[in-house]
């Protein structure tokens, strides 16, 4: 058996996961704006992102447990661990973002809210479409990846903006409950960004 006949069957396991894998966050993002947009439901609408996180953290468990077991990989075994934790990342604070929307028993989502789960979903998007390209290591990859980072560059304005305008209110506890939310939905688009890195030094590396 040559080289190619041995690299060929693997390449196709660990791409196959890794599509799963952001097929799964790319849920959870659409589930985190319907939830924003469609304000009902909140606890049983968290309760499915939470599924998804199980679902998540299961298959980066299966393709850890298949880099412990195969020698040879399409790219770096470093950087398919990577690139399945950190967007791993991602799925963990979409569901923290729909925790707290719940357990803080927010009456009805803002208008900062629903803009940010577009930036978020956006932003997945973004990353489930460089994922359907890495067998090629594609150019478009980076495309994508700049995408992300400009999106990420948006969310900071609009927490920036969005925090100053809570405190021209005088609800205490309504501002730091807001407040908190908005960091934990602007954290998702930091972590996408890292997904990004990841991506662009796989591509540089293997081409």
């Amino acid at each position: 058996m040559g080289i190619k006949e041995i690299i060929i069957p693997q390449d196709k396991v660990f791409f196959d996961l890794l599509e799963r894998e952001s097929e799964n966050v790319l849920l959870a993002a659409e589930a985190l704006k319907d939830l924003i947009y469609d304000f009902r439901d909140v606890q049983a609408k968290r309760d499915r992102i939470k599924e998804l996180e199980h679902r998540g953290d299961e298959i980066v468990h299966e393709i850890y447990q298949k880099l412990n077991k195969t020698f040879i990989t399409p790219i770096d075994h470093e950087d398919i661990s990577s690139l399945a934790s950190k967007y791993d990342d991602v799925l963990d604070f979409i569901y923290a973002s729909a925790n707290k929307l719940a357990l803080y028993e927010i009456a009805e989502a803002t208008v900062v809210m629903k803009q940010f789960s577009e930036i978020v979903l956006h932003s997945v998007e973004e990353i489930d479409s460089a994922f359907a390209t890495m067998r090629k290591l594609s150019p478009e990859i980076d495309r994508r990846c700049n995408e992300v980072d400009r999106l990420e560059n948006e969310a900071d304005v609009l927490l920036n903006e969005s925090v100053a305008a809570l405190f021209k209110g005088g609800d205490l506890l309504k501002i730091v409950k807001l407040k908190e939310i908005y960091e934990v939905l602007e954290e998702i688009t930091d972590k996408c960004e890292d997904v990004a890195y990841i991506l662009r030094d796989i591509v540089m590396k293997n081409t």
